[in-house]
């Protein structure tokens, strides 16, 4: 597994771009500015998370069905969260399908 400018192993790194969402998707851009990867999974992180944390903190003002809506919304960044991880740790660069085709675009 190849390292990043950071000493950290890509595959962790990838791993970090999404343990905090967007914010750790940030964190990375900024301090990794050559592996592929792990910018992939970083730009991965903020394309996916902010636009589903701002969603979710919408649908949280509205009462009743935006709160049910809004737990559904929980469960979907939960299982985006594991699997987003999962696939960076196994070293992969797993694209989701709109967030993934953005991510791409900004390594290149």
């Amino acid at each position: 597994m190849a390292k990043t400018s950071m000493g950290l192993e890509e595959n962790i790194a990838g791993v970090l771009c999404y343990v905090l969402g967007w914010i750790t998707g940030i964190v990375f851009l900024i301090l990794e500015k050559e592996n592929k990867f792990v910018r992939f999974h970083a730009w991965q992180s903020v394309a996916t998370f902010l636009p589903l944390w701002v969603i979710w903190w919408i649908f949280m003002w509205i009462p009743f069905i935006g709160w049910m809506i809004s737990w559904l919304i929980v469960i979907l960044i939960v299982i985006l969260w594991l699997v987003l991880m999962f696939k960076a740790y196994q070293g992969e660069m797993y694209k989701l399908p709109i967030a993934g085709d953005f991510a791409e675009k900004q390594i290149k």
